[in-house]
C-alpha cells in the first residue's frame, strides 16, 4: 500500500481542495497540519519547503506541492 502524507495549515484554501479531492478518490492519507504542529513546520523549513500543501508518497521522489489534479491523479490511479 502507498503510504501518502499531506502537510496542511489551517485556513488553506488549497488544502482543503488536495484533501477533498483525495477523500473523494478514497485515497487513505496521514494529515499534518503544521498550524498545530511547529515541530513539522520547522522539519519542512530545513527541507527548503515554504508553502503547503506538500503531498509525499512513497510513489514520488518529489512531494506534490499546492493543489495539483493531474499529479494527484497518478496518485490513485
Amino acid at each position: 500500500m502507498n503510504k501518502i502524507v499531506v502537510y496542511t495549515r489551517n485556513g488553506c484554501m488549497q488544502c482543503r481542495m488536495t484533501k477533498r479531492y483525495l477523500d473523494e478518490h478514497h485515497v487513505d492519507f496521514k494529515e499534518i497540519n503544521i498550524s498545530e504542529s511547529p515541530a513539522s513546520a520547522d522539519y519542512l523549513r530545513e527541507k527548503g519547503f515554504s508553502s503547503v500543501p506538500l503531498v509525499f508518497s512513497e510513489k514520488s521522489e518529489q512531494p506534490i506541492a499546492g493543489f495539483r489534479p493531474a499529479e494527484l491523479e497518478k496518485l490513485v490511479g
